[in-house]
Order: C-alpha cells, then sequence, then structure tokens
C-alpha cells in the first residue's frame, strides 16, 4: 500500500498542479481536483478554496472524506491540519486551522489543500462535502447536490468522477514479482544442486583413473 501510496502523491499531485493553474479561478466554489482517481485506488485529492467575502478571511476549512482507511495532510506552511476518525478507525474528515500569525486565506485570493486518501468507494462518484469558516463567524456550507435539471445550485459539494475499478490489488504486481523471484531462486537453487552433483561425480570418475594409473 505505501508503494501505491507514494506513486499517488508523485502522479497526482504532479498532474493536479499542472490543472489547477491552468483552471485557474474561474469557479468561486470550492472544487476538488485529483486526476487519475479511480474507483477502490489511492489518489491525491486536492481542494481549491477561494474566499468569496468582501472584507473576511477565511479561518478554517473543513472537508468530509468518504471513510477511507488511509489518509495523509500535505504539510502547508502558515495552517495546521487535524484528521477526525470514526469508531471504525476510518478518516471520515480533514480539517485546516490557520496558524497563530496567519490571517488565513484573503479577499479575492485562493489557497489550495491537498490530501492523499484511499482506498476510494468503489461507485462511479465520491462526494466531498466542506464547510468554510470566515474570520467574521460566518460559515458556509458546501453541501448541495446539482439541481434535477442538471443545473449548479449555490452552494455546491465538492465532487469526484470516479474511473473504473481495474478489479486487481494495488499491491499485485509486486505480489506476483515476489512469486516469480521466489520461482527463479527456487530454480537457481535446482539448478545448483544439479551442478554440484555432476561435480563431485566428474571428480570421483577423475580419481578413480589415478588410482588405476598408479596400479598399472
Amino acid at each position: 500500500m505505501s508503494i501505491s501510496l507514494s506513486r499517488a502523491l508523485i502522479t497526482s499531485a504532479t498532474a493536479a498542479g499542472v490543472t489547477l493553474l491552468g483552471a485557474g479561478i474561474a469557479s468561486a466554489h470550492v472544487v476538488v481536483d485529483a486526476p487519475g482517481a479511480s474507483q477502490g485506488g489511492y489518489t491525491v485529492a486536492t481542494f481549491r478554496v477561494p474566499d468569496e467575502s468582501d472584507a473576511a478571511s477565511t479561518t478554517a476549512v473543513t472537508i468530509a472524506l468518504p471513510a477511507v482507511k488511509s489518509a495523509r495532510t500535505e504539510p502547508l506552511a502558515g495552517w495546521n491540519a487535524k484528521l477526525d476518525k470514526d469508531a471504525q478507525g476510518n478518516f471520515v474528515s480533514v480539517t485546516w486551522t490557520a496558524a497563530p500569525g496567519n490571517a488565513g486565506i484573503a479577499p479575492s485570493q485562493f489557497q489550495r489543500f491537498a490530501v492523499a486518501v484511499g482506498p476510494l468507494p468503489k461507485q462511479d462518484k465520491v462526494t466531498f462535502n466542506a464547510v468554510q469558516t470566515y474570520s467574521d463567524g460566518k460559515v458556509v456550507n458546501w453541501n448541495q447536490p446539482n439541481n434535477a435539471d442538471g443545473s449548479e445550485p449555490e452552494n455546491p459539494a465538492p465532487s469526484l468522477t470516479l474511473a473504473a475499478s481495474t478489479g486487481g490489488d494495488d499491491d499485485a504486481p509486486a505480489t506476483t514479482a515476489a512469486k516469480d523471484d521466489k520461482g527463479t531462486d527456487d530454480t537457481a537453487r535446482w539448478l545448483g544442486g544439479i551442478g554440484l552433483a555432476l561435480g563431485a561425480l566428474g571428480a570421483a570418475l577423475g580419481l578413480g583413473s589415478v588410482i588405476r594409473g598408479r596400479r598399472s
């Protein structure tokens, strides 16, 4: 799992950075991006949080997670991150809070927050409800589904469309490689044993020839 998660961190984080830079801040909503995210897989989910107030700063952001077994936050200067678990030990939310001395996300600015999570639910779409807290005490909930006609609501919930599962375990390649290595090792030992036996037989035949030569 650690190998799969490391690959997800490197690949998804790089792609997410490129995508977000291209997208800019045209949408003044909390949105999530995770290129390559698939059902049952691990990914890096990057949340873009814009400040929509004219005077107050965003001082805290809470994101609901889909009860995943693994979650790790990316260090972010000026912000403290806290992960919460349920009774079963699954990660259910992450909260970023502006550290002392950090005013938070100022008006007309935005901030990116990244968290590595997995395995993702085996479903077509996953939603991350968000709560945004401002310095003046205002709280905005980003938890509304799309309207029946497909149009976007006032406070849409950040959501991801997941690619279909490949049907395999992320650790399967490593397991297969281990089995192949074991088979190769067993074959090498078997061949080595045959070589030693032939060598011993050759030595015995040579010694017999020497003894017979001396007697004659």
